[in-house]
Protein backbone atom coordinates (compact mmCIF):
# COMPACT_ATOMS: atom_id res chain seq x y z
CA UNK A 1 0.00 0.00 0.00
CA UNK A 2 0.99 3.82 -0.79
CA UNK A 3 -0.19 6.72 1.11
CA UNK A 4 -1.52 8.17 -2.46
CA UNK A 5 -3.73 5.15 -2.74
CA UNK A 6 -4.84 5.23 0.84
CA UNK A 7 -6.05 8.59 0.40
CA UNK A 8 -7.39 7.87 -3.01
CA UNK A 9 -10.05 5.43 -1.60
CA UNK A 10 -10.51 7.79 1.47
CA UNK A 11 -11.67 10.19 -0.63
CA UNK A 12 -14.22 8.26 -2.52
CA UNK A 13 -15.60 7.25 0.26
CA UNK A 14 -15.43 10.72 1.65
CA UNK A 15 -15.48 13.16 -1.16
CA UNK A 16 -15.80 16.92 1.62
CA UNK A 17 -12.52 14.77 3.56
CA UNK A 18 -9.20 15.79 4.09
CA UNK A 19 -7.53 17.00 0.77
CA UNK A 20 -3.79 14.66 0.47
CA UNK A 21 -1.21 16.89 2.62
CA UNK A 22 -3.48 17.09 5.52
CA UNK A 23 -4.12 13.35 5.05
CA UNK A 24 -0.41 12.73 4.88
CA UNK A 25 0.08 14.89 8.23
CA UNK A 26 -2.58 13.09 10.30
CA UNK A 27 -1.07 9.96 8.88
CA UNK A 28 2.06 10.81 10.36
CA UNK A 29 0.80 11.51 13.50
CA UNK A 30 -1.02 8.20 13.80
CA UNK A 31 2.13 6.42 12.42
CA UNK A 32 3.98 8.03 15.43
CA UNK A 33 2.60 6.38 17.82
CA UNK A 34 2.83 2.78 16.66
CA UNK A 35 5.40 0.20 18.24
CA UNK A 36 8.82 1.02 17.77
CA UNK A 37 10.61 -1.38 15.30
CA UNK A 38 14.08 -2.55 16.18
CA UNK A 39 16.07 -1.93 12.93
CA UNK A 40 18.02 -5.54 11.38
CA UNK A 41 21.23 -5.81 10.98
CA UNK A 42 22.36 -8.75 8.10
CA UNK A 43 25.88 -10.04 8.51
CA UNK A 44 27.34 -11.10 5.37
CA UNK A 45 26.07 -14.57 4.52
CA UNK A 46 24.18 -15.41 7.25
CA UNK A 47 20.54 -14.94 6.17
CA UNK A 48 18.52 -15.88 3.00
CA UNK A 49 14.91 -15.04 3.02
CA UNK A 50 11.78 -16.74 0.65
CA UNK A 51 8.85 -16.43 0.24
CA UNK A 52 5.97 -16.31 -2.91
CA UNK A 53 4.75 -13.03 -4.48
CA UNK A 54 1.02 -12.09 -4.24
CA UNK A 55 0.70 -11.71 -6.94
CA UNK A 56 0.93 -14.62 -10.70
CA UNK A 57 1.39 -14.51 -14.38
CA UNK A 58 -1.00 -16.61 -16.61
CA UNK A 59 0.51 -18.98 -19.02
CA UNK A 60 -1.33 -20.06 -21.86
CA UNK A 61 -1.67 -23.54 -23.26
CA UNK A 62 -0.80 -23.45 -27.30
CA UNK A 63 -2.86 -26.85 -27.57
CA UNK A 64 -5.87 -26.37 -25.36
CA UNK A 65 -6.01 -22.70 -24.57
CA UNK A 66 -6.42 -23.34 -21.05
CA UNK A 67 -4.65 -20.86 -18.50
CA UNK A 68 -2.20 -21.92 -15.84
CA UNK A 69 -1.40 -19.40 -13.33
CA UNK A 70 2.33 -19.27 -12.83
CA UNK A 71 3.45 -18.53 -8.85
CA UNK A 72 6.48 -16.68 -8.51
CA UNK A 73 8.97 -17.68 -6.26
CA UNK A 74 11.38 -14.81 -4.64
CA UNK A 75 14.20 -14.83 -2.46
CA UNK A 76 16.78 -11.98 -1.13
CA UNK A 77 20.46 -12.00 0.54
CA UNK A 78 20.28 -9.99 4.15
CA UNK A 79 23.44 -8.44 3.66
CA UNK A 80 23.31 -7.32 -0.13
CA UNK A 81 19.19 -7.37 -1.21
CA UNK A 82 20.77 -9.89 -4.33
CA UNK A 83 17.65 -11.35 -5.51
CA UNK A 84 16.31 -14.00 -7.44
CA UNK A 85 12.96 -14.63 -9.09
CA UNK A 86 11.40 -17.16 -10.85
CA UNK A 87 7.82 -18.60 -12.09
CA UNK A 88 7.09 -22.01 -11.20
CA UNK A 89 3.86 -24.13 -11.98
CA UNK A 90 2.82 -24.84 -8.10
CA UNK A 91 3.76 -23.89 -4.57
CA UNK A 92 3.86 -27.49 -3.69
CA UNK A 93 6.69 -29.35 -2.39
CA UNK A 94 8.65 -30.49 -5.02
CA UNK A 95 9.01 -26.67 -6.60
CA UNK A 96 9.48 -25.43 -3.32
CA UNK A 97 12.66 -27.45 -2.81
CA UNK A 98 13.47 -27.31 -6.63
CA UNK A 99 13.57 -23.22 -6.31
CA UNK A 100 15.59 -23.06 -3.11
CA UNK A 101 17.89 -25.62 -5.32
CA UNK A 102 18.19 -23.23 -8.52
CA UNK A 103 18.31 -20.38 -5.94
CA UNK A 104 21.66 -21.89 -4.56
CA UNK A 105 22.74 -22.65 -8.26
CA UNK A 106 21.97 -18.65 -9.02
CA UNK A 107 24.09 -17.59 -5.19
CA UNK A 108 27.15 -20.17 -6.16
CA UNK A 109 26.56 -20.52 -2.73
CA UNK A 110 24.95 -21.60 0.46
CA UNK A 111 23.88 -19.28 3.14
CA UNK A 112 24.05 -20.47 7.34
CA UNK A 113 20.37 -19.50 7.69
CA UNK A 114 16.75 -19.49 5.35
CA UNK A 115 14.24 -17.58 6.57
CA UNK A 116 10.81 -19.23 5.35
CA UNK A 117 7.53 -18.43 5.50
CA UNK A 118 4.84 -20.83 7.44
CA UNK A 119 4.20 -21.97 4.17
CA UNK A 120 2.84 -25.91 4.20
CA UNK A 121 5.44 -26.80 2.03
CA UNK A 122 8.35 -25.94 4.36
CA UNK A 123 6.62 -25.83 7.56
CA UNK A 124 4.30 -29.19 8.48
CA UNK A 125 3.13 -27.38 11.85
CA UNK A 126 3.47 -23.60 12.70
CA UNK A 127 4.39 -22.79 15.85
CA UNK A 128 5.97 -20.01 18.14
CA UNK A 129 8.57 -22.27 19.93
CA UNK A 130 9.43 -25.36 17.80
CA UNK A 131 7.65 -25.61 14.40
CA UNK A 132 7.84 -29.07 13.01
CA UNK A 133 9.46 -28.66 9.30
CA UNK A 134 8.53 -30.87 6.59
CA UNK A 135 11.14 -33.76 6.47
CA UNK A 136 11.60 -33.64 2.70
CA UNK A 137 12.32 -29.92 3.48
CA UNK A 138 14.52 -31.04 6.37
CA UNK A 139 16.05 -33.29 3.86
CA UNK A 140 17.04 -30.44 1.33
CA UNK A 141 18.54 -28.51 4.14
CA UNK A 142 20.76 -30.71 5.44
CA UNK A 143 21.65 -31.59 2.10
CA UNK A 144 22.99 -27.80 1.95
CA UNK A 145 24.20 -27.42 5.76
CA UNK A 146 21.70 -24.83 6.37
CA UNK A 147 19.28 -23.90 9.22
CA UNK A 148 15.96 -23.50 8.92
CA UNK A 149 14.52 -21.11 10.79
CA UNK A 150 10.85 -20.45 9.97
CA UNK A 151 9.53 -16.51 10.49
CA UNK A 152 6.77 -15.95 13.55
CA UNK A 153 3.30 -16.86 12.82
CA UNK A 154 1.66 -12.91 11.75
CA UNK A 155 5.12 -11.48 12.15
CA UNK A 156 5.84 -9.99 8.76
CA UNK A 157 8.75 -8.03 10.05
CA UNK A 158 10.42 -10.81 11.10
CA UNK A 159 10.75 -11.37 6.95
CA UNK A 160 10.92 -7.78 6.14
CA UNK A 161 13.31 -8.14 3.82
CA UNK A 162 11.98 -10.60 1.26
CA UNK A 163 8.79 -8.35 1.67
CA UNK A 164 10.25 -5.63 0.36
CA UNK A 165 12.08 -8.34 -2.68
CA UNK A 166 8.79 -9.29 -3.23
CA UNK A 167 7.29 -5.66 -3.42
CA UNK A 168 10.62 -4.43 -5.74
CA UNK A 169 9.72 -7.76 -7.87
CA UNK A 170 6.13 -6.99 -8.38
CA UNK A 171 6.68 -3.88 -9.95
CA UNK A 172 10.13 -4.03 -11.70
CA UNK A 173 9.64 -7.64 -13.00
CA UNK A 174 5.64 -8.51 -13.10
CA UNK A 175 4.39 -4.93 -13.81
CA UNK A 176 6.57 -4.58 -17.29
CA UNK A 177 5.49 -8.11 -17.97
CA UNK A 178 1.79 -7.82 -17.35
CA UNK A 179 0.93 -7.06 -21.29
CA UNK A 180 2.64 -9.83 -22.87
CA UNK A 181 1.31 -13.43 -23.34
CA UNK A 182 3.45 -16.49 -22.33
CA UNK A 183 3.04 -19.89 -23.39
CA UNK A 184 5.12 -22.01 -20.97
CA UNK A 185 7.51 -21.83 -18.36
CA UNK A 186 10.66 -21.61 -20.13
CA UNK A 187 9.61 -18.56 -22.22
CA UNK A 188 8.26 -16.76 -18.85
CA UNK A 189 11.47 -17.64 -16.97
CA UNK A 190 13.14 -16.38 -19.52
CA UNK A 191 11.72 -13.07 -19.67
CA UNK A 192 12.08 -12.89 -15.57
CA UNK A 193 15.75 -13.23 -16.24
CA UNK A 194 16.29 -10.71 -18.52
CA UNK A 195 15.04 -8.32 -16.15
CA UNK A 196 15.86 -9.84 -13.13
CA UNK A 197 19.27 -9.17 -13.92
CA UNK A 198 18.80 -5.43 -14.44
CA UNK A 199 17.14 -5.14 -11.24
CA UNK A 200 20.07 -5.95 -10.00
CA UNK A 201 22.70 -3.97 -11.79
CA UNK A 202 20.10 -0.91 -10.78
CA UNK A 203 21.85 1.64 -8.56
CA UNK A 204 20.71 2.11 -5.25
CA UNK A 205 19.76 5.40 -4.57
CA UNK A 206 20.81 6.35 -1.16
CA UNK A 207 23.75 4.27 -0.94
CA UNK A 208 26.59 3.50 -3.68
CA UNK A 209 26.76 0.76 -6.23
CA UNK A 210 24.11 -1.56 -6.60
CA UNK A 211 22.57 -4.89 -5.89
CA UNK A 212 25.29 -7.09 -7.88
CA UNK A 213 28.47 -5.29 -6.82
CA UNK A 214 27.73 -5.48 -3.16
CA UNK A 215 27.18 -9.04 -3.56
CA UNK A 216 30.17 -9.59 -5.27
CA UNK A 217 32.11 -7.97 -2.80
CA UNK A 218 30.46 -8.51 0.21
CA UNK A 219 28.31 -11.26 0.23
CA UNK A 220 29.48 -13.70 -2.10
CA UNK A 221 32.73 -14.73 -0.61
CA UNK A 222 30.93 -15.51 2.93
CA UNK A 223 29.01 -18.00 1.50
CA UNK A 224 29.87 -21.25 1.56
CA UNK A 225 30.80 -23.32 -1.04
CA UNK A 226 28.00 -25.72 -2.51
CA UNK A 227 27.99 -29.26 -2.52
CA UNK A 228 29.43 -31.23 -5.51
CA UNK A 229 26.03 -33.09 -6.37
CA UNK A 230 22.52 -30.96 -6.13
CA UNK A 231 19.91 -32.03 -4.01
CA UNK A 232 17.61 -34.96 -5.30
CA UNK A 233 14.03 -34.26 -4.71
CA UNK A 234 12.23 -36.87 -2.76
CA UNK A 235 9.18 -37.35 -0.82
CA UNK A 236 8.60 -38.85 2.79
CA UNK A 237 5.63 -40.96 3.85
CA UNK A 238 4.74 -42.73 6.90
CA UNK A 239 3.04 -45.74 5.61
CA UNK A 240 2.07 -49.54 7.55
CA UNK A 241 3.28 -53.34 6.63
CA UNK A 242 0.23 -55.13 5.36
CA UNK A 243 0.58 -58.43 6.15
CA UNK A 244 1.51 -59.58 2.73
CA UNK A 245 4.74 -57.58 4.04
CA UNK A 246 4.37 -55.24 1.16
CA UNK A 247 3.91 -51.53 1.27
CA UNK A 248 2.15 -49.23 -0.81
CA UNK A 249 3.25 -45.53 -2.64
CA UNK A 250 1.72 -44.39 -5.69
CA UNK A 251 -0.40 -47.68 -6.64
CA UNK A 252 2.77 -50.12 -6.73
CA UNK A 253 3.77 -52.38 -3.82
CA UNK A 254 7.33 -52.91 -2.45
CA UNK A 255 8.46 -55.55 -0.24
CA UNK A 256 9.97 -55.55 2.98
CA UNK A 257 11.29 -58.07 5.51
CA UNK A 258 8.33 -60.17 6.30
CA UNK A 259 9.31 -60.23 10.02
CA UNK A 260 8.05 -55.96 10.08
CA UNK A 261 4.43 -57.06 9.19
CA UNK A 262 1.87 -54.61 10.60
CA UNK A 263 4.91 -52.41 11.72
CA UNK A 264 4.99 -48.82 10.63
CA UNK A 265 7.42 -47.30 8.64
CA UNK A 266 8.66 -44.09 6.81
CA UNK A 267 9.56 -44.50 3.21
CA UNK A 268 11.93 -42.24 1.13
CA UNK A 269 10.96 -41.87 -1.92
CA UNK A 270 12.41 -40.37 -4.88
CA UNK A 271 12.48 -40.26 -8.80
CA UNK A 272 14.63 -42.81 -9.34
CA UNK A 273 14.71 -45.34 -5.74
CA UNK A 274 12.22 -45.95 -2.93
CA UNK A 275 13.75 -46.46 0.63
CA UNK A 276 12.34 -47.66 3.34
CA UNK A 277 12.98 -47.10 7.08
CA UNK A 278 12.61 -48.51 10.62
CA UNK A 279 13.63 -46.09 13.61
CA UNK A 280 16.14 -43.91 11.14
CA UNK A 281 17.87 -47.23 9.95
CA UNK A 282 17.01 -48.27 6.23
CA UNK A 283 15.57 -51.93 5.98
CA UNK A 284 14.84 -52.41 2.03
CA UNK A 285 15.65 -50.76 -1.06
CA UNK A 286 14.35 -50.55 -4.58
CA UNK A 287 14.15 -49.02 -7.97
CA UNK A 288 11.28 -47.34 -8.10
CA UNK A 289 8.07 -48.46 -10.54
CA UNK A 290 5.52 -46.57 -12.06
CA UNK A 291 3.36 -49.53 -12.79
CA UNK A 292 -0.09 -49.01 -11.08
CA UNK A 293 -1.04 -52.39 -9.12
CA UNK A 294 2.30 -53.48 -9.98
CA UNK A 295 4.38 -55.49 -7.27
CA UNK A 296 8.22 -55.31 -6.75
CA UNK A 297 9.35 -58.43 -3.85
CA UNK A 298 12.55 -59.11 -3.27
CA UNK A 299 13.20 -63.32 -2.62
CA UNK A 300 15.39 -62.48 0.53
CA UNK A 301 11.93 -60.36 2.12
CA UNK A 302 9.88 -63.53 2.09
CA UNK A 303 9.46 -66.56 4.54
CA UNK A 304 11.06 -69.35 3.36
CA UNK A 305 8.48 -71.21 2.45
CA UNK A 306 7.16 -68.54 0.57
CA UNK A 307 10.30 -68.52 -0.96
CA UNK A 308 10.38 -71.98 -1.91
CA UNK A 309 7.01 -72.21 -3.99
CA UNK A 310 7.96 -68.55 -5.18
CA UNK A 311 10.88 -70.46 -7.11
CA UNK A 312 8.72 -72.53 -8.74
CA UNK A 313 7.62 -71.33 -12.57
CA UNK A 314 6.28 -73.56 -15.65
CA UNK A 315 9.52 -73.70 -16.81
CA UNK A 316 11.36 -75.14 -14.16
CA UNK A 317 8.57 -77.96 -13.95
CA UNK A 318 9.50 -79.36 -17.27
CA UNK A 319 12.99 -78.40 -16.94
CA UNK A 320 13.20 -80.80 -13.73
CA UNK A 321 10.61 -83.43 -15.75
CA UNK A 322 13.12 -83.30 -18.81
CA UNK A 323 15.71 -84.68 -16.23
CA UNK A 324 13.68 -87.13 -15.46
CA UNK A 325 12.79 -89.03 -18.50
CA UNK A 326 10.19 -88.08 -21.69
CA UNK A 327 7.05 -88.99 -20.80
CA UNK A 328 7.46 -87.17 -17.13
CA UNK A 329 8.41 -83.86 -19.29
CA UNK A 330 5.15 -85.11 -21.25
CA UNK A 331 3.02 -85.37 -18.66
CA UNK A 332 3.97 -82.23 -16.48
CA UNK A 333 3.30 -80.24 -19.91
CA UNK A 334 -0.24 -82.04 -20.00
CA UNK A 335 -0.93 -81.05 -16.16
CA UNK A 336 0.11 -77.49 -16.66
CA UNK A 337 -2.09 -76.98 -19.70
CA UNK A 338 -5.10 -78.29 -17.98
CA UNK A 339 -5.58 -75.87 -15.68
CA UNK A 340 -6.62 -72.56 -16.19
CA UNK A 341 -4.00 -71.16 -15.00
CA UNK A 342 -0.32 -73.02 -14.89
CA UNK A 343 0.08 -72.25 -11.12
CA UNK A 344 -3.13 -74.30 -10.20
CA UNK A 345 -1.00 -77.42 -11.29
CA UNK A 346 2.26 -76.46 -9.10
CA UNK A 347 1.02 -78.84 -6.69
CA UNK A 348 0.93 -81.83 -8.76
CA UNK A 349 4.04 -81.64 -10.64
CA UNK A 350 5.79 -80.94 -6.51
CA UNK A 351 3.99 -83.88 -5.79
CA UNK A 352 5.70 -86.18 -8.76
CA UNK A 353 8.86 -84.66 -7.68
CA UNK A 354 8.51 -86.04 -4.15
CA UNK A 355 7.66 -89.39 -5.74
CA UNK A 356 10.66 -89.52 -7.48
CA UNK A 357 12.84 -88.87 -4.08
CA UNK A 358 10.67 -91.58 -2.43
CA UNK A 359 10.59 -94.18 -5.85
CA UNK A 360 13.34 -93.15 -7.79
CA UNK A 361 13.07 -91.59 -10.83
CA UNK A 362 12.87 -94.64 -13.39
CA UNK A 363 9.74 -96.04 -11.39
CA UNK A 364 8.11 -92.03 -12.08
CA UNK A 365 9.21 -92.14 -15.78
CA UNK A 366 7.70 -95.77 -15.82
CA UNK A 367 4.48 -94.68 -13.94
CA UNK A 368 4.29 -91.75 -16.05
CA UNK A 369 4.07 -93.78 -19.08
CA UNK A 370 1.48 -95.93 -17.67
CA UNK A 371 -0.78 -92.94 -16.88
CA UNK A 372 -0.49 -91.76 -20.52
CA UNK A 373 -1.60 -94.32 -21.60
CA UNK A 374 -4.95 -94.59 -19.54
CA UNK A 375 -5.29 -90.50 -20.12
CA UNK A 376 -4.81 -90.31 -16.12
CA UNK A 377 -3.35 -86.39 -15.64
CA UNK A 378 -2.83 -86.27 -11.81
CA UNK A 379 -0.94 -87.19 -9.21
CA UNK A 380 -2.98 -89.25 -7.52
CA UNK A 381 -2.88 -91.49 -10.46
CA UNK A 382 0.97 -91.67 -10.59
CA UNK A 383 0.72 -92.58 -7.19
CA UNK A 384 -1.67 -95.11 -7.38
CA UNK A 385 1.09 -96.79 -10.03
CA UNK A 386 3.62 -96.65 -7.93
CA UNK A 387 1.88 -98.08 -4.78
CA UNK A 388 0.06 -101.12 -6.26
CA UNK A 389 3.54 -101.82 -8.30
CA UNK A 390 2.06 -101.59 -11.57
CA UNK A 391 4.81 -99.50 -13.35
CA UNK A 392 6.47 -102.78 -13.86
CA UNK A 393 3.75 -104.06 -15.81
CA UNK A 394 4.50 -103.59 -20.16
CA UNK A 395 2.35 -100.97 -21.47
CA UNK A 396 0.29 -102.21 -24.06
CA UNK A 397 0.09 -100.31 -27.26
CA UNK A 398 1.32 -97.39 -25.73
CA UNK A 399 3.45 -96.78 -28.97
CA UNK A 400 0.60 -96.94 -31.05
CA UNK A 401 -1.49 -94.66 -28.73
CA UNK A 402 -4.32 -93.82 -30.96
CA UNK A 403 -4.35 -96.10 -33.54
CA UNK A 404 -6.93 -98.81 -34.90
CA UNK A 405 -6.15 -102.57 -33.66
CA UNK A 406 -6.03 -104.47 -36.65
CA UNK A 407 -7.43 -108.21 -36.65
CA UNK A 408 -9.45 -110.71 -38.84
CA UNK A 409 -12.04 -111.12 -35.99
CA UNK A 410 -11.92 -107.31 -35.51
CA UNK A 411 -15.17 -106.13 -38.26
CA UNK A 412 -14.37 -102.34 -38.05
CA UNK A 413 -16.63 -99.79 -38.45
CA UNK A 414 -17.20 -100.02 -41.56
CA UNK A 415 -19.41 -103.28 -41.12
CA UNK A 416 -22.12 -101.71 -39.56
CA UNK A 417 -22.81 -99.43 -41.76
CA UNK A 418 -26.29 -99.58 -44.39
CA UNK A 419 -24.57 -100.55 -47.06
CA UNK A 420 -22.26 -103.69 -45.80
CA UNK A 421 -24.63 -105.09 -42.73
CA UNK A 422 -26.83 -107.84 -44.06
CA UNK A 423 -30.31 -107.24 -44.39
CA UNK A 424 -32.69 -108.43 -41.48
Amino acid sequence: MTLSLLWEEYKAENPEGFQYSWFCEMYGEWASKLDVVMRQEHRAGERLFVDYAGQTIPVVDRTTGGVMNAQIFVSVLGASSYTYAEATRTQGLADWTGSHVRAFGFYGGVPEIVVPDNLKSGVSKACFYEPDINPTYQEMAAHYGVAVIPARLRRPRDKAKVEVAVQVVERWILARLRNRTFFSLAELNGAIRELLERLNERPFRKLPGSRKTLFETLEKPALRPLPQEPYEYAEWKKVRVNIDYHVEFDGHYYSVPHQLFKKQLEIRVSAEAVECLRGGRRVASHRRSYIKGGCTTLPEHMPSSHRRYADWTPSRMISWASQTGPYTRKLVQQILESRPHPEQGFRSCLGLMRLAKTYGADRVESACERALAIKARSYRSVKSILENKLDGNPVIGNSKEGSPIEHANVRGAAYYSSEVAAPC
